[in-house]
């Protein structure tokens, strides 16, 4: 199941940290540029299928891009390759912007 989480208890989970959480977003390195939340990890959507293998199936992963868009298809497919622990950030970052919570560059 693809759990849908907005900017608030998205923001929340983001200052828990927690070690089991992968955080990956699936934008184009012209987005990244714009800014990415801290420590998250950069796979294109078009590279994440076959990024997959290097990616463990019981760990959450929160997939975030600029709308929640791309982020769900991200989820969609990592739910079909068995990985069962996944968190879509519906509003992506344009809401993380509009927030202004932190950012780093790309």
């Amino acid at each position: 199941m693809i759990q849908q989480e907005t900017l608030a208890p998205i923001y929340a989970r983001y200052q828990q940290q927690n070690p089991n959480e992968v955080w990956i977003d699936v934008r184009q390195p012209e987005e990244w540029a714009e800014g990415v939340i801290p420590g998250v990890k950069k796979v294109m959507l078009a590279d994440l299928e076959k990024t997959l293998p290097t990616l463990t199936p019981d760990t959450t992963y929160v997939l975030v891009c600029r709308s929640g868009n791309r982020s769900n298809q991200a989820a969609a497919l990592m739910q079909k390759h068995n990985f069962s622990s996944l968190v879509n950030f519906a509003g992506g970052m344009l809401s993380w912007y509009k927030a202004k919570y932190p950012l780093e560059k790309a």
